[in-house]
């Protein structure tokens, strides 16, 4: 199954020493006010999921989601979350730890664009 999100081993261990220090996350793609568009980390609660988010998966076991408008623009990629080193957003749990989630992004194939509409439709 084609993942519409992912994550790199490096955003994988920075979401674990997150959550175990902040206890359950959720992952928020800015859509470019404030803090560019950068995935933003939060603790569970601290961000209201409304109706026009869209759930795009999880990474670490942690929900990411996206505004409607935004996953319309960019439904046609897969967005990869990476980590690099510098201050990321100012609201974003990791910009303390001196280090800041990045979204990298990646055009489906024909194929996996179809496989992706299959399983909504089913």
């Amino acid at each position: 199954m084609v993942e519409r999100v992912k994550a790199t081993d490096a955003a994988l261990e920075l979401i674990e020493m997150l959550k175990e220090k902040h206890g359950p996350l959720l992952f928020h793609q800015s859509g470019g006010c404030c803090d560019g568009s950068s995935p933003m980390c939060y603790e569970e609660g601290d961000l209201l999921i409304g109706s026009q988010d869209v759930l795009l998966g999880k990474i670490g076991d942690t929900p990411f989601y996206i505004n409607k408008k935004q996953y319309d623009y960019w439904k046609h990629t897969q967005l990869i979350i990476d980590v690099v080193d510098g201050r990321g957003g100012m609201f974003s749990l990791e910009g303390v730890e001196g280090k800041r989630f990045l979204t990298r992004s990646r055009a489906f194939t024909d194929e996996e664009y179809k496989e992706l509409k299959e399983s909504i439709e089913s």
